[in-house]
């Protein structure tokens, strides 16, 4: 049998369970992957809790997670290319991915390089294509001066990295204790909090906005056009304002995740893997997640 998360209701890291599934069958166009890394991700805790209720509803018994890679184990009638064994990175548009097993469309199946750690691999899909939808939202090129929100989260960290990949200069707001990371990638750091407007530089041309709470606003304050700022987290602001709000769902394709695998082979991109946790210490891996201390990936080692 399968082991796969599971969850009967709202609430805190208590609800999750680990329990025995029937082992997925891989039907026409399919293809079973044993899962040997799988990311977990904010957004996840807040479907969990029930914040995102209205936008995102549950289904109960619920599962959960995207992000994946692991080696196939069986291939059903029309998939080619793909043989038991192989290394892939995935994704799960089915909230199935910590698990022990997992089936998902070939489409959504990308081979894992053989340089990439598994649990980088693991960890791509949410985070990575959502910094990848913010970047192309805000349309940020060689030279032009682009802030970034949350600069040290997932999806910020990573943003940074494509955005000083592209040439712009970035000016991450972040607390201090993450400044010297964030001068590593290349940012200039700027402590977020009061006065924050005035230490901004006077000639920012994009802004991504991963945190909410009134950078939209600071944003159009500062002069930044709406068509040039792009938010995942303030959804009152798009639709107050009509700013952009790119995200996983704008480039949430396997095409992406294999462009990111080769961004961190190649030295481009970095993910750091702050933890890694057993499926059966799920409960320990979120509330690790939400404690808000970590910097870096957390990741399920089924």
């Amino acid at each position: 049998m399968a082991r796969a998360v599971r969850f009967d209701r709202y609430g805190d890291v208590d609800v999750l369970d680990v329990v025995e599934v029937p082992d997925p069958v891989a039907g026409p166009g399919q293809v079973v992957v044993a899962v040997l890394a799988a990311g977990i991700n904010p957004g996840e805790s807040k479907i969990r809790q029930g914040l995102l209720h209205d936008r995102w509803p549950a289904t109960f018994p619920s599962g959960q997670g995207s992000d994946f890679a692991g080696r196939v184990v069986a291939v059903g009638e029309g998939v080619g290319g793909l043989e038991p064994g192989a290394e892939v990175i995935g994704f799960t548009d089915e909230r199935a991915s910590h698990a022990t097993h997992v089936v998902v469309p070939f489409e959504q199946l990308t081979p894992k390089p053989a340089d990439l750690p598994w649990p980088v691999a693991g960890s791509l899909y949410v985070a990575g294509t959502t910094a990848f939808a913010t970047v192309r939202a805000v349309r940020a090129e060689a030279g032009e001066v682009v802030a970034v929100s949350g600069a040290a989260g997932g999806v910020g960290s990573i943003a940074v990295q494509l955005l000083r990949a592209r040439g712009a200069t970035v000016v991450a707001i972040a607390g201090p204790a993450n400044h010297d990371r964030l001068r590593a990638l290349g940012a200039i750091p700027v402590a977020y909090g009061d006065g924050l407007a005035e230490r901004l530089p006077a000639d920012i041309d994009a802004f991504i906005d991963t945190h909410g709470d009134g950078y939209v606003d600071l944003a159009l304050n500062i002069g930044v056009k709406p068509d040039r700022i792009d938010t995942i987290a303030d959804f009152a602001a798009v639709e107050k304002y009509h700013v952009r709000s790119d995200g996983n769902a704008a480039a949430g394709t396997i095409d992406v995740v294999a462009a990111l695998a080769d961004l961190v082979v190649d030295g481009t991109l970095e993910i750091p893997i702050a933890a890694t946790y057993p499926l059966e210490l799920v409960r320990d891996a979120f509330r690790d997640l939400e404690g808000g201390h970590t910097h870096g990936k957390i990741v399920l080692r089924p």
